[in-house]
């Protein structure tokens, strides 16, 4: 996966259509395992794909047919692209205020006068 892509180059790729975003993925067939009998256990129709570009890798083996995992397969790397490509949001950093800090310790304080009550008398020391 190449590193310092931002959200401008993920949704540069999720422009584009879906025969030229094939294009740019390495398709790898292989034999599904799980429930299914037999239609799943004899025929290779598992489908990993992986977009060079980026490094994004999904697997689809819904169908029996692989041409349908190759279709599903595009359109999870394309929902994947779209997801990447949104600018996340900016964070601010935040600090607690002196009062909501006062009541915190206030609370604490009358939390661990409550604990010393309970203790039984002579088990301090």
């Amino acid at each position: 996966m190449e590193k310092g892509l931002t959200y401008q180059d993920y949704a540069r790729f999720a422009r584009l259509s879906s025969a030229e975003l094939a294009r740019q993925c390495e398709a790898e067939a292989f034999r599904a395992t799980g429930p299914g009998g037999q239609g799943v256990n004899t025929t290779d129709s598992a489908v990993r794909m992986r977009h060079v570009p980026t490094g994004i890798t999904v697997v689809s083996r819904e169908s029996r047919s692989q041409l349908q995992n190759r279709e599903r397969c595009l359109e999870k790397i394309h929902a994947e692209l779209v997801r990447r490509s949104r600018r996340s949001k900016k964070r601010h950093a935040t600090k607690p205020t002196r009062a909501s800090v006062r009541r915190r310790l206030d609370e604490k304080g009358r939390r661990g006068a409550v604990k010393r009550l309970r203790r039984r008398p002579g088990m301090d020391e």
